[in-house]
């Protein structure tokens, strides 16, 4: 198939294409001497319908939101996986009633569910999630240090119950100094 068609495919501009290519972003694509970039017909053509679903803490982060949402779209990309829906939401980690992601695992024609990391689906019952949730879910950049992901959990409960018992900016103030206190300790 020619670029363009590989363009509308993917619902991207001929540009995000032709950028995609040069970056080796398509497999086993090809320019011919006429100047017509060829990608064979056998591209990995899932029939997953993949979400990509991008978290932050608040809205304070909404440009992180955005790149963390852009970054989780290149990966499907690059892995040649056509994306079906994107959802992109502010919310707590530890919050269990997040409106958009409830109706992302109700919707029952997503089949495979993207994330950069696991905690931005959930801080805690990951695994819950996984087993009782009827497709797949795919996370980019799997923590190898526990240690590390046990201070990040433990630092967000803190947060959270520390934001309910004094409010949103009494609780920054005794989190900030909750977190250096910690930090002093595990050095």
């Amino acid at each position: 198939m020619k670029l363009s068609e590989y363009a509308k495919l993917y619902s991207v501009t001929y540009r995000t294409a032709w950028t995609w290519f040069k970056d080796g972003k398509i497999k086993n694509a090809y320019q011919i001497e006429s100047g017509t970039v060829v990608i064979p017909e056998n591209i990995d053509t899932r029939s997953d319908k993949v979400a990509v679903y991008a978290r932050v803490s608040s809205s304070e982060n909404k440009a992180n939101l955005v790149s963390q949402s852009k970054r989780v779209q290149d990966f499907c990309f690059a892995k040649g996986w056509v994306i079906s829906k994107v959802v992109e939401e502010c919310g707590s980690g530890l919050n269990d009633a997040r409106p958009k992601l409830l109706q992302l695992l109700k919707d029952e024609t997503i089949t495979m569910i993207v994330v950069e990391h696991k905690d931005r689906l959930t801080r805690f019952g990951f695994n819950y999630l996984k087993t009782l949730w009827d497709g797949e879910i795919v996370v980019i950049n799997e923590v190898v240090e526990d240690e590390k992901d046990l201070m990040q959990d433990f630092v967000s409960l803190v947060t959270s119950f520390t934001a309910r018992l004094y409010g949103k900016r009494r609780s920054k103030r005794a989190t900030e100094k909750l977190i250096k206190d910690l930090n002093a300790k595990s050095v």
